[in-house]
């Protein structure tokens, strides 16, 4: 409280980092400020940001024709070839489009997202137009549930907000937190949330049709199962019942639905399904990872059009 107290006084934003480095004997682990700075700013009911306290951040962005610009009169200007890092949203001033785009992908693991920068995937002619790629590498950052928010709200909804994460209880956790939000920032999930964003993949009912042999798969550990009994008993606003036993096909809107039990599924055949699966020996040419986004991708267009 006093180190918050300090940053208000002096006007100067505190990262959590900052904080554990000044007294690391104190605090022991990263996680122990990270709780208490959220636990504090739920009791008075602010943000972090009202507390001058903000996260590192760590999301990264690739894609062709968004500059941001930022408080203090600095641009960055976003490329499809590499990743720029994802800045705070307390210190942008503005996002600009220089050119339109078509989709915006969430990509769960930053190895997938630098694979797909050495593809320049955000503007591959096999796509009906240039996208935004976006990676929290892992559970999201502030920063970047903050953009994809941003993006979700301004955006028009012909614009698909797509998420590819791993087919097992983690990654759907993961997209879940930028779904519906976490746990420990629930005070701040109606400002952070993006209840556009749609679940691309990879599911492990699609394995079979992708010609990739369940032997392939990687085994679940008992983290895995445990983490999957958890996931499965949460509540419908938290995980949707359709992640749980029944997937709408590539639009909220279709009401006819593919019934796949994907974590039933998981428990069933004890394999997950990996987004490296895509890229491995095991998976056969038409099954790599860029024809995949791309076929899944197209429908998602066509489905928001």
């Amino acid at each position: 409280m006093d180190l918050a107290h300090q940053a208000l006084v002096d006007d100067v934003p505190l990262t959590k980092r900052d904080m554990y480095y000044k007294d690391v004997p104190l605090f022991k682990a990263q996680g122990t400020v990270d709780r208490l700075v959220d636990d504090l700013a739920m009791t008075l009911h602010l943000e972090r940001a009202d507390l001058k306290i903000r996260a590192a951040s760590k999301g990264l962005l690739s894609g062709t024709g968004l500059t941001i610009h930022l408080l203090e009169g600095e641009t960055i200007s976003i490329n499809d070839l590499e990743g720029t890092l994802i800045p705070s949203g307390e210190i942008i001033e503005r996002f600009e489009l220089e050119r339109e785009i078509s989709w915006i992908l969430i990509v769960e693991k930053e190895a997938v997202f630098q694979t797909l920068c050495r593809f320049r995937f955000a503007g591959h002619p096999s796509l009906p137009g240039p996208g935004l790629i976006i990676t929290g590498k892992g559970y999201p950052d502030v920063a970047t549930r903050q953009l994809v928010k941003t993006l979700s709200d301004n955006l028009p909804t012909h614009i698909p907000i797509m998420a590819l994460v791993d087919g097992d209880p983690y990654g759907l956790d993961i997209l879940s937190v930028y779904k519906y939000g976490s746990h420990s920032l629930r005070h701040e999930n109606d400002k952070l949330a993006a209840c556009r964003i749609e679940w691309l993949g990879i599911w492990a009912s699609e394995i079979a049709d992708l010609e990739i042999d369940l032997d392939a798969l990687i085994p679940i550990t008992p983290h895995d199962e445990k983490k999957a009994l958890a996931v499965l008993s949460r509540s419908g606003d938290v995980l949707p019942m359709g992640w749980k036993h029944v997937y709408f096909s590539y639009h909220s809107s279709i009401t006819e639905c593919i019934r796949r039990k994907e974590l039933t599924r998981m428990l069933h055949t004890r394999r997950k399904a990996e987004i490296e699966i895509l890229t491995s020996s095991q998976s056969k040419r038409s099954t790599s990872l860029i024809h995949y986004l791309s076929h899944k991708i197209r429908h998602f267009i066509e489905m928001s059009a």
